[in-house]
């Protein structure tokens, strides 16, 4: 079972956001995400949301 993401999804999809980084961190990335029994997409997702709360932002979205 996943983690879905809570937030709203309002009137549509979010717009895509692309990055390239290397295979092996990706598999990095991948293997913290299924541990944690959420998507690739929304374990980044909750990173970004963890790192702006530490640096003193709300987050929106």
């Amino acid at each position: 079972m996943s983690i879905r993401d809570s937030q709203s999804r309002g009137a549509g999809k979010s717009p895509p956001f692309h990055m390239r980084i290397n295979p092996e961190l990706k598999a990095q990335f991948e293997a913290a995400a299924a541990a944690a029994g959420m998507s690739l997409s929304n374990w980044l997702k909750t990173l970004g949301r963890e790192e702006l709360k530490r640096l003193g932002i709300d987050p929106q979205g």
